[in-house]
């Protein structure tokens, strides 16, 4: 949550002459309903349900770049389907980048906690290994202009 998938999604998408899915956005499109109330009204595990069936069915396309929603990869399935079927990319960021991208956003319900802090801490203690377990490349995006990540995401995995 916070990284910049779908921002650096969409611009290396552009770059690549491909085309930009999000899961999250996706969900959205389909249930006519934001992320934020399907986890009021189904829970996370009603979500998380819906987003393993998106995955599989977007995964399955040929020639697009996907953006998943940060819980995604706890999912035995959709770490399977995101590997076997295209290349990853995990965009690393700190706690604390973390923390100020997501400050002000209200739409992000497991960040609607007392102490998002602990919450963010909590959730890279479980989510990292698992990023790490199924990239092919981790891109550091604390510091970075967006232009210069995607420019090392195409450098990198030899893109054009």
């Amino acid at each position: 949550m916070g990284s910049g998938k779908t921002t650096i999604g969409r611009q290396l998408a552009s770059r690549l002459g491909m085309q930009f899915y999000d899961s999250d956005g996706e969900i959205e499109k389909k249930t006519g309903a934001d992320i934020a109330l399907i986890f009021e009204i189904e829970g996370e595990e009603g979500f998380r349900k819906r987003e393993a069936k998106m995955i599989e069915e977007l995964t399955a396309k040929k020639g697009i770049l996907l953006a998943t929603g940060g819980g995604a990869i706890l999912s035995d399935s959709n770490r399977k389907f995101l590997k076997s079927r295209g290349r990853v990319v995990y965009l690393k960021s700190s706690p604390e980048k973390l923390m100020d991208r997501t400050a002000k956003d209200k739409k992000r319900p497991l960040l609607n906690t007392d102490d998002r802090r602990a919450t963010i801490l909590e959730m890279l203690e479980t989510r990292v290994p698992l990023y790490e377990e199924v990239a092919d490349l981790v891109i550091q995006t604390d510091n970075n202009i967006i232009k210069q990540i995607v420019n090392r995401i195409c450098q990198q995995l030899d893109l054009p």
